[in-house]
């Protein structure tokens, strides 16, 4: 089955690598689902969801359309877990806004 294309991204979680170190992720159910699987495939150590449903505020739109334009979503069937890249500037601020505004990090 073929995941829509355009995501909508309405939830933060906490993804931890194989080496132990963390990061946030701003994705959704789907995203989420995959992550569970990369863990379950020894990709990633773990995934956890800290926020569900966040308001869908410029910074999201904003981080939404770059994640959209600029990666693919995994099917089930994918080989190596894709970390989503944040460059400085604007999408790093993004996130920063969308962390803050949630209360995390």
């Amino acid at each position: 089955m073929m995941a829509e294309k355009y995501q909508t991204l309405d939830l933060i979680e906490l993804i931890t690598r194989n080496d132990g170190t963390q990061y946030y992720e701003i994705a959704n159910m789907f995203m989420n689902g995959r992550a569970e699987l990369a863990a379950v495939r020894g990709f990633i150590k773990e995934v956890r969801i800290l926020q569900l449903n966040i308001p869908h505020s410029n910074a999201v739109q904003d981080y939404e359309k770059y994640i959209n334009s600029h990666y693919t979503m995994p099917t089930e069937d994918f080989t190596e877990w894709v970390e989503w890249e944040k460059p400085e500037g604007k999408i790093a601020d993004d996130v920063k806004e969308i962390l803050r505004a949630n209360h995390i990090g």
